[in-house]
């Protein structure tokens, strides 16, 4: 039996004068941040005063030995490492490395005796850059870091919403692995349903030490299914399995993520070599690519059923991905499926995930779409890469095979667009290769060869070929940048694309997490450190000429926050809502984006300190399987009734005309019934202020974006276990109200973003912290506040 000693922990860490203690898995920053050798990265301009950290080389030691039984055969295997290193053992280097993205095993079994010393040095990755660059040209991109030249998460060299902070370091586990006879080398189960009954393909590939003839047993939830032999010469073997009885996986809204355990276990006789587990799934998936009168759709099709993407895009959620646990992923995927997101989109400028990401995904039923991680630049196809990027590729294909979760490959984002959009081609090193060879051949024919269960995109976006622009709106992907970058967010309603896979709009993080992270006195919209923690270019201005249609300019640092919240939250609700009502020409919208990785003003719903931004709040009422929405159309408005739910929806549909103090002027009642997973479109008066209802459903029409007259709200709070309940009653129209629960303590939490009003109406929010709270903290300033009172006098209720 295979017998494994973990050589995670304590490990010492070295670089040009520098030692500390350090912890594996984990990286030069944080090993250096525990020692207090270098100020923390996310306060202030921090970063820039750590830069020389990823420019110095280092070297990780420990002395290991191997305590376990006897084994023919000792391997050392590496899950993870960032990402140019040199390991020795014993003063002999053992192997070399140049892939973050890749799993490494070395034979060490003559090589320990007694406390060996073993050391990985680490070589700064800007120094592996410069030298690939050197030898096969430069090559343009949408950043000034070279970060196309390396094999690593390409974000660690900053982005539009992140730092620059390049790491190094075992970032994965570590382990001695003893083994004798044969062990599994790879397992790779591809799980299909159709017809009723679910199909295992499944891969087997061993590593010998001796020829014996071997069985390979497969077993699902505990009972036998097939014995695979393994002659004695023999170190692959493939089987089509029929599996009856199974309940298939399905998306969240569409049925149960049905789980089952599969087993692999490696057999010599009776004697137990080795063993694989991982929990799968069995369904289909297919995307629908086909031309019609429009243009090319692009729907995702989950078990033979159409799905309404609810997605969003998601970003390494931090910067120093070694610190990620199973619980951080479990609690922001479980913010995301409460959100009532469905498909989370694994961006191409990041990491695969740790195993613990996607089994998460698995139990929710959350669907995934990967990137290989190609983004925003163009990549030389040339060696010393292209072999890099193909063992790459092998090796995430078949470990993230088992996850029925996982749904689409994508060769990469925005290269094949930005090419051409930006004008690389005329750029120093334009003329050369550029990636289209791996997003177009090499990609494809590795998920072809490897997993044939799950459709392959070239890219995002990405037409279908180059007889269209590859951001055609009209043509299977798109991405939807013009509006944020140069125009107003009801430009949004200008297009009707196929599939939105990128789009987006910015607000700054909570204002607790501002303020932990900003030390300006004052802060200001553009003081120095609120600046540092906006990494888009011209990103305050794009953000106040989105305010400028809408409201005038605030006077204050609060009265910026909150409008520039409320107007992320706008923008994206003008996106989803207007795309949602075209389904299934528009199958599907994918926010940009889910998460931060530090505290920065960005478009993200989940702020850097995982703090919930207003936006959050909104994204679940926009995703809503039942929701309502009042769109203009022909000179007109339609109330369009969102029905994303296996059943019809039927009743009373009540849509009321109103002044601008909220007095009801005319109202209808209309009976609906609208099919399962469809849009229904009723024609409704115009008016200063239209209000729709049907059943717990809402949706509000302003003909204009703001009021400055009093909302006459009452505000009252009872201490209950837990925090606070709150009630606010509104005299008037109160548009937009919102309590921060970071201003009354850095843990309280609250459940409702930006919510409205009608004369006469209450609503009671739920806010929890880990200590008693002072009802009277919820009239301290900015707690409380409504869009009235920041127009009017700039200061919180």
């Amino acid at each position: 039996m295979t017998h494994v000693e973990d050589l995670s922990g304590s490990w010492e860490l070295h670089g040009d004068g520098v030692a500390a203690p350090a912890t594996v898995p984990g990286c030069v920053h944080t090993d250096l941040l525990a020692a207090g050798r270098i100020p923390d990265p996310f306060q202030d301009d921090n970063e820039l005063a750590v830069a020389w950290v990823g420019r110095q080389d280092w070297s990780y030691g420990r002395e290991i030995s191997w305590d376990g039984p006897h084994h023919e055969r000792v391997d050392l295997v590496f899950e993870g490492l960032d990402t140019v290193a040199r390991v020795e053992l014993g003063g002999e280097v053992i192997g070399e490395t140049r892939n973050m993205h890749r799993t490494y095993r070395f034979d060490v079994t003559d090589r320990i005796a007694g406390r060996t010393p073993l050391k990985v040095h680490f070589t700064s990755a800007y120094t592996e850059a410069e030298r690939v660059k050197a030898l096969v040209g430069p090559r343009p991109n949408a950043y000034p870091e070279p970060f196309q030249f390396i094999r690593k998460m390409a974000c660690s060299f900053g982005w539009d919403w992140g730092p620059t902070l390049v790491t190094a370091g075992i970032w994965r586990p570590v382990r001695l692995e003893g083994w004798s006879t044969a062990r599994l080398d790879v397992v790779r189960p591809l799980c299909t349903y159709a017809e009723n009954a679910g199909r295992l393909d499944l891969t087997v590939e061993i590593e010998r030490t001796r020829d014996r003839a071997l069985k390979a047993q497969v077993r699902l939830d505990g009972r036998e299914i097939a014995v695979l032999d393994l002659a004695t010469d023999q170190t692959a073997v493939r089987a089509e399995l029929a599996v009856p009885g199974v309940t298939p996986w399905s998306p969240r809204g569409y049925g149960d993520p049905a789980l089952y355990e599969l087993t692999v276990v490696l057999l010599d006789g009776d004697r137990e070599l080795d063993r694989w587990e991982r929990r799968t799934g069995f369904r289909s998936v297919h995307i629908d690519r086909t031309p019609d009168e429009a243009g090319t759709r692009f729907v995702i099709h989950v078990n033979g059923e159409p799905v309404l993407v609810k997605g969003v895009n998601w970003i390494p959620d931090d910067i120093f991905p070694s610190r990620m646990t199973r619980e951080r992923y479990e609690r922001r995927l479980r913010e995301a499926a409460d959100a009532g997101i469905n498909l989370i989109r694994v961006w191409g400028g990041g990491i695969y995930e740790d195993r613990a990401f996607y089994e998460v995904c698995d139990e929710l039923g959350l669907l995934v779409w990967q990137d290989f991680l190609f983004a925003c630049a163009c990549y030389p196809e040339e060696e010393p890469l292209y072999s890099e990027v193909v063992a790459e590729a092998r090796d995430n294909v078949t470990r993230l095979s088992p996850h029925p979760s996982l749904i689409t490959w994508n060769g990469n984002n925005e290269n094949l667009w930005l090419r051409g959009a930006h004008g690389w081609a005329d750029d120093p090193g334009g003329d050369l290769s550029w990636g289209e060879g791996f997003y177009l051949t090499t990609l494809p024919e590795i998920v072809a060869e490897l997993d044939p269960t799950r459709p392959y995109q070239a890219g995002s976006p990405w037409s279908g070929s180059w007889e269209h622009e590859p951001n055609d709106p009209d043509h299977q992907t798109f991405h939807s940048w013009e509006v944020w970058n140069r125009q107003d967010y009801l430009h949004y309603r200008d297009s009707k694309p196929r599939f939105v896979a990128e789009f987006g709009w910015q607000a700054p993080p909570a204002w607790r997490t501002l303020r932990d992270a900003i030390s300006d006195e004052p802060m200001l919209p553009d003081s120095p450190g609120v600046l540092h923690h906006q990494k888009a270019e011209d990103g305050n201005g794009k953000l106040a000429r989105g305010l400028a249609p809408h409201f005038p300019e605030p006077s204050t640092t609060e009265a910026w926050h909150y409008l520039t919240q409320l107007n992320q939250v706008r923008a994206v609700r003008t996106g989803v809502e207007h795309w949602r009502s075209h389904w299934p020409h528009t199958a599907g919208t994918i926010v940009w984006q889910l998460n931060d990785l530090w505290p920065v003003t960005s478009w993200a719903a989940i702020d850097g300190a995982g703090r919930h931004k207003p936006l959050y709040f909104a994204l679940r009422e926009m995703y809503a399987d039942r929701a309502l929405t009042i769109q203009p159309r022909d000179g007109g408005l339609v109330v369009a009734v969102l029905n994303d739910h296996s059943s019809p929806w039927t009743g009373a549909l009540r849509v009321e005309r109103r002044d601008t103090a909220g007095v009801v002027k005319y109202s209808i009642i209309e009976r609906v019934e609208v099919a399962p997973r469809s849009v229904q479109h009723i024609l409704v008066p115009d008016g200063d202020l239209v209000v729709a209802r049907l059943d717990d459903q809402q949706a509000f029409w302003f003909a204009t974006d703001h009021s400055i007259d009093d909302p006459g709200l009452t505000v009252s709070a009872d201490q209950v276990e837990g925090g606070l309940d709150v009630t606010v009653h509104a005299a008037g129209v109160a548009r937009d109200v919102l309590l921060q629960p970071d201003r009354i303590h850095p843990e309280a939490v609250v459940d409702q973003g930006f919510f409205t009003l009608l004369p006469g109406e209450s609503t009671v929010l739920h806010v929890r912290a880990p200590i008693e709270l002072d009802p009277g903290s919820v009239k301290d300033p900015w707690v409380l506040t409504d869009l009235a009172s920041v127009l009017r006098d700039g200061a919180g209720k």
